[in-house]
């Protein structure tokens, strides 16, 4: 988690996927409860997205972050594209889960979930993933150079936390508390 989830513990991002073995659904249970215990009151929030056989697909998300992005009518007309209704969290969420199940592509507005920004997932759907401009944390299609600056702000973040965590500091002080509204 700290690995791929340190912009989202630090605020700075809105999301972040990442995969764990699942022999032990039950296990895997109780440490996602713990986890959320520790985090829930800095404004973050681990969920499964997608239970495998082998492997659980988790999201790692500030769920402030993650309104605003479904209050903004642009995100709103995209995610109603590919048929989202429910604008809300936990409406959002239960659609994103639907469609992992039903698809055997990634549905690719998944980007709007992980913070990237609207013209970068809307290029990637209209082009298929092909003619970017940039490729780094995710494929870009608009603003370059800011892009390149948010994968360093991101790299450095993780360098951070990693080593932060692998020498003992707890999640709880690595996950920064989201600020007042």
């Amino acid at each position: 988690m700290i690995r791929y989830g340190a912009p989202t513990l630090a605020g700075m991002k809105t999301g972040s996927l990442f995969n764990a073995d699942a022999d032990d659904a039950e296990a895997l249970k109780r440490e996602t409860e713990r986890i959320n215990r520790t985090i829930e009151g800095k404004g973050a929030r681990l969920t499964v997205l997608k239970q495998g056989k082998d492997r659980t697909l988790f999201y790692l998300y500030r769920e402030a972050l993650l309104t605003q992005c479904l209050t903004c009518p642009k995100a709103q007309a995209t995610l109603r594209e590919c048929g989202y209704g429910d604008f809300t969290v936990c409406g959002a969420l239960a659609t994103l889960r639907q469609r992992l199940e039903d698809q055997e592509l990634f549905p690719h507005e998944i980007g709007l979930f992980l913070g990237y920004p609207l013209a970068d997932v809307t290029g990637f759907m209209r082009n298929r993933g092909q003619n970017c401009l940039l490729c780094g944390c995710w494929k870009v299609y608009g603003q370059a150079d800011e892009a390149m600056r948010i994968f360093a702000r991101y790299r450095k973040c993780t360098s951070i936390y990693s080593k932060q965590f692998y020498t003992g500091t707890p999640l709880a002080k690595l996950t920064v508390a989201a600020k007042p509204a």
